[in-house]
C-alpha cells in the first residue's frame, strides 16, 4: 500500500523554546512511522524577529532529526504581521502544492505531545470516517492536565457551541484535528475565520455537508497560563459565536432563517 499524504499546519506565535521542544520530539517519533507521509507547514504569525530566528532553528533542528529518506518533512511560513490561529491554518494549508489526502493541524506549544499526533494520523489509512478530532476528556488510560478555570471556561464554550450548532462534539476546541482533503477542499475558500473559531466554522461547515467525524481521546497538558479573563472574555465567545452562527445561515451552510 502506497503511503497516502497529510499536510499539516502547526501555528506558532512567539513560541520559542517550546515549539522547538515540542519539533524535537515530533521529528524523533517520525521515524518509526511510513503512513502516512507527512508534510508539516509551521506557521510563524507574526513574531517578534528573535522569536521567528528561533523558530527557524527548530524547524531545521527537526528536519535534521528525520530519517534520510525525506518521508516527512517540516516547512516554515513566516507571516508579517499576525493574524491568529485560524489564518495561520488556512495558509499552510493553501501554500502545499502537493495533492493531500488529509489535512491536519496541531498546536505548537506542546500542550499535546508528539505521541498523540502520531497515533492519531497512524489511523488515518484505514479511516472510514471524514474528520478525526482529539478529545480532552478524562478516560482511563488518558492524562489530562488543566487547571480548573481553563476546564470551566472550556465546558462553558462546548456547552454554547452545542446550543447553537448541534454538533454533537465534546471538544470543538481541542488542537489536534485532521479532515479528509476531499471532503474539506470543496470548503476551503469559503473559510473566513482568522482566530480560535475557525475549528467551530470547520466542523460547523462539514457537519451540514454530511461529513463522518469521529473523536478520539487525547493526553494532554496545560501549556502556560491562561490569558483569558473570566466573565468578560466568556460574554466576547459567546457573541463570536453568534455572528459565526448567522453568517453561517446567511450563506445557507446551516438549517433555518438567519437570525
Amino acid at each position: 500500500m502506497s503511503a497516502c499524504s497529510l499536510v499539516t499546519a502547526i501555528p506558532a506565535y512567539n513560541e520559542g523554546d517550546r515549539l522547538y521542544a515540542f519539533l524535537q520530539d515530533w521529528a524523533a517519533t517520525a521515524a518509526a512511522i511510513q503512513n502516512p507521509r507527512v508534510t508539516a507547514i509551521v506557521v510563524d504569525d507574526g513574531s517578534r524577529d528573535s522569536e521567528a530566528a528561533r523558530h527557524q532553528q527548530a524547524v531545521d533542528a527537526a528536519n535534521a532529526v528525520l530519517t534520510a529518506d525525506h518521508l516527512h518533512q517540516v516547512r516554515y511560513l513566516r507571516a508579517e504581521r499576525n493574524q491568529g490561529k485560524g489564518a495561520s491554518i488556512r495558509w499552510a494549508w493553501s501554500s502545499c502544492g502537493e495533492a493531500a489526502a488529509w489535512f491536519g493541524f496541531i498546536d505548537g506549544d506542546g500542550a499535546l505531545p508528539a505521541r498523540e499526533f502520531w497515533r492519531l494520523a497512524g489511523m488515518l489509512p484505514e479511516a472510514t470516517v471524514d474528520v478525526v478530532c482529539g478529545s480532552r476528556i478524562k478516560i482511563a488510560g488518558r492524562t489530562v492536565e488543566r487547571s480548573m478555570f481553563r476546564h470551566i471556561q472550556g465546558r462553558a464554550f462546548a456547552t454554547a457551541v452545542d446550543e447553537l450548532f448541534h454538533l454533537g462534539i465534546y471538544d470543538t476546541q481541542c488542537g489536534l484535528k485532521f479532515f479528509r482533503a476531499a471532503t474539506l477542499q470543496p470548503l476551503l475558500r469559503s473559510l473566513q475565520e482568522d482566530r480560535w473559531l475557525l475549528d467551530v466554522e470547520i466542523l460547523a461547515r462539514l457537519h451540514h455537508a454530511g461529513a463522518r467525524t469521529i473523536e478520539i481521546p487525547v493526553d494532554c497538558h496545560q501549556a502556560g497560563a491562561s490569558s483569558l479573563v473570566f466573565g468578560v472574555d466568556s460574554v466576547k465567545m459567546l457573541a463570536r459565536l453568534v455572528r459565526l452562527r448567522r453568517r453561517l445561515r446567511a450563506e445557507g451552510a446551516l438549517g433555518g432563517p438567519a437570525s
